[in-house]
């Protein structure tokens, strides 16, 4: 055991932030943990590492901790990657059996975000890491830890299992919810059925005369059925208010928008770059470089920072020499920047502002950025810097546009918000250019890859999965070569050593068969 919580709470302000019965860390431990933008991720860790006091509770630590904090990008000479760098190594040259990280592949470009996963892979300790990088969460945790409504919920495995399992509890909700309507149908049928039969109990049935009813005496005995079934009633209404109430699951609508000039722009080229030079000043980023778009294509923008990413948009953006877009093409343009957002209006007011999509479209849209009922409503002065980011997405979204750039659009997001996003994107029929480090929203989104390295612009037709196992055709054609040699060369070994065997030829013939065997693996 390297740390143990019990009956913590703590407060901002008079809000209760999180309320934990029981918390452990031990050996060896790799907890991801995950939530809402404002659930207490990062007031959680803080607490653990001792920088943050709990209202009640007790927090016994019985090994060595660091904290690595959110670091924010103060250095004008050094990147972002660069910094990080330093802090990591810093933190972990002290040892630490425990480390808290908070989101630590802030401001890193992906070949940052991998070393700084080789490095924690390596790293012999215990870590409970916030991050919004869900490949990352999956590479490095066995365990999920999820805030939700101040409760803390624990999942076995990585991202991808604690997905699965939210799945099957969405499954599951949903059964619990269609067991729950059939039994309270049930009731009402049933109550409605007595209340109709008490109704009628008060009238003598026909076939009994009138010598017969005064005999048995009619009024009395109906009076008292009637009372019996109005009783039955009242039972069968006390048990449907005691049956437990059970919330319809959330269910994702579909979305289908008619964009603008919609036949004339799908599947046809929408943007030509010829020889587009990559030149700032004296600086080279990339080589004169030709290609194409089509309506409707997918295509993520990828390099290190500083490869020239932000520049190719702009060129696009500002059609500067070398770039020619089709008269159909209408461009939406997103860069973190939220100075569209009019704070003094409501979310529906601000998203309704510049889009030709009726409200309930509109609203449909913002339900799927989790923005539901009364919700968009609210003015957009007091939302978080995450949640404005959703407003301005979805004010992009819904405007009269067919083709959205985005530059870095999951950066502030939460996890819950990127999933959001990525449903959105997977189902807009117009033409997306985005640049993004977030592997996995790469893979979910791309169907082709623009990919900025060491000043060489490369457009891979295929899905970011493919273009990371894709080996040029030249160094297949030159593996494949070695490999016939190899075996032209074994074969006349063998062959000699049947005829005249020797130390030397079987000696030869083992350093043949341990280069076959290095090539093939």
């Amino acid at each position: 055991m390297l740390l143990e919580a019990n009956s913590l709470k703590v407060f901002i302000a008079d809000r209760l932030l999180f309320d934990i019965e029981k918390l452990q860390i031990e050996k060896d431990d790799r907890v991801g943990l995950v939530g809402k933008n404002g659930s207490g991720k990062t007031t959680l860790l803080n607490t653990l590492a001792g920088k943050k006091r709990p209202e009640s509770g007790t927090i016994v630590a019985y090994a060595k901790h660091e904290l690595l904090p959110q670091l924010k990008r103060t250095s004008t000479t050094k990147s972002g990657g660069e910094v990080t760098q330093e802090y990591i190594n810093d933190v972990l040259i002290k040892d630490p059996e425990l480390l808290f990280a908070d989101e630590p592949t802030t401001h890193l470009d992906t070949n940052h975000i991998e070393w700084l996963e080789k490095k924690l892979i390596n790293w012999q300790g215990a870590l409970v890491i916030v991050s919004h990088d869900r490949t990352f969460l999956d590479t490095l945790c066995t365990k999920i830890w999820e805030i939700n409504d101040g409760k803390l919920l624990e999942y076995k495995g990585n991202y991808s299992d604690y997905e699965q399992q939210k799945a099957i509890e969405r499954q599951q909700a949903e059964m619990a919810f269609e067991k729950y309507e059939k039994k309270k149908r049930q009731l009402e049928d049933a109550m409605k059925l007595k209340e109709k039969k008490a109704e009628r109990a008060t009238k003598a049935p026909k076939r009994v005369s009138n010598s017969e009813a005064r005999i048995t005496g009619a009024k009395p005995y109906f009076a008292k059925k009637q009372k019996k079934l109005q009783q039955t009633a009242k039972a069968i209404e006390t048990r449907l208010e005691k049956l437990e109430k059970v919330e319809r699951p959330k269910e994702i609508a579909p979305i289908k928008m008619k964009l603008p000039n919609e036949d004339s722009f799908k599947g046809k080229i929408v943007l030509r770059a010829e020889n587009l030079p990559g030149e700032i000043g004296d600086r080279t980023l990339w080589k004169p470089i030709s290609f194409h778009v089509r309506g409707g294509d997918k295509l993520a923008i990828i390099g290190p920072n500083g490869s020239g990413k932000t520049t190719l948009i702009k060129r696009i953006l500002e059609q500067e020499e070398g770039i020619s877009i089709s008269p159909s093409m209408k461009i939406g343009y997103f860069s973190q920047n939220i100075n569209i957002l009019n704070t003094e209006t409501s979310i529906l007011e601000n998203v309704s502002s510049t889009s030709k999509q009726d409200e309930t479209f509109i609203r449909t849209v913002l339900a799927r950025l989790h923005f539901f009922r009364e919700d968009v409503y609210k003015l957009v002065g007091v939302l978080s810097g995450g949640e404005r980011v959703k407003v301005a997405l979805a004010k992009l979204f819904v405007s009269d546009i067919n083709t959205l750039i985005l530059d870095e659009p999951t950066n502030f997001l939460d996890i819950e918000a990127v999933e959001a996003l990525e449903s959105l994107l997977k189902d807009y029929e117009g033409t997306i250019l985005f640049v993004s480090h977030d592997r996995r929203f790469i893979s979910n989104i791309a169907n082709r890859i623009l990919a900025i390295n060491d000043k060489e612009i490369d457009v891979f037709n295929g899905t970011y999965k493919e273009y990371q196992t894709y080996e040029p055709q030249e160094s297949r054609d030159t593996e494949e070569d070695l490999r016939l040699v190899l075996e032209m060369k074994i074969s006349e070994v063998l062959s000699r050593l049947s005829i005249e065997p020797s130390e030397e030829l079987e000696m030869e013939f083992q350093k043949l068969l341990a280069e076959k065997r290095k090539l093939n693996k």
